[in-house]
């Protein structure tokens, strides 16, 4: 219900203020499920990208913090987000989205870097990718970081890479999980070369009382 509103109600208001986005390399994404990475560059990242790839649908990632109120657990969870300690992951960090992408048919979006104030990509993702099963689908975004922002006009892109196979027997071991990584932020730079050339993201401070 809620993920029909997102798509059907704010789909159309952003589509409204900004204009329709604009989406090259969508005819690099699987037909099965998949785990799309992407960096982590605002809070709207999660809508904008689900959005740019319906009617695909996705289960989100998110930090426990915010699932404390009622309302918000309620919300997040009924969008298929559920919650994940950014400190102490736990087994069900990984268990969770793996058990999803097997036995639903959601995708599942992962920012690897894990936060918005670090380009440092970490292998949950790979993980789950070769539990699961599934391609790492890479993609970023470029655009309005903050809602005011939608107001200028400044257009949404979000580019789609080529799938990264991972290979079920491969060991998890550091050199192949920074292979893997190196792999996933050559495509992020590639991407962002496809979309605009001159691109530069200006990573935002953190925080001070972010202390994750």
């Amino acid at each position: 219900m809620l993920y029909s509103f997102l798509v059907h109600v704010v789909g159309p208001f952003l589509n409204l203020i900004n204009g329709r986005p604009i989406v090259v390399g969508k005819e690099n994404l699987p037909k099965g499920n998949y785990i799309l990475v992407a960096p982590h560059r605002s809070w709207m990242d999660p809508v904008l990208l689900s959005l740019a790839i319906y009617p695909k649908k996705f289960a989100f990632m998110a930090k426990e913090e915010i699932f404390q109120s009622k309302f918000a657990n309620y919300f997040l969870r009924k969008l298929n987000a559920f919650p994940v300690n950014r400190v102490h992951p736990g087994p069900s960090a990984v268990k969770t989205p793996v058990r999803i992408l097997k036995q639903t048919d959601l995708a599942t979006i992962i920012f690897p870097s894990g936060s918005r104030y670090s380009s440092k990509l970490k292998g949950g993702a790979l993980v789950i990718a070769k539990l699961a099963g599934v391609p790492l689908v890479p993609a970023v975004y470029q655009g309005p970081l903050k809602f005011k922002q939608l107001f200028r006009r400044e257009k949404r892109k979000i580019a789609i890479g080529k799938p990264i196979t991972i290979d079920r027997k491969m060991k998890l071991s550091e050199e192949n999980m920074a292979q893997i990584s190196q792999q996933m932020q050559s495509a992020f730079d590639n991407l962002d070369q496809q979309l605009d050339p001159n691109y530069h993201y200006q990573m935002p401070e953190k925080p001070a009382d972010d202390h994750f």
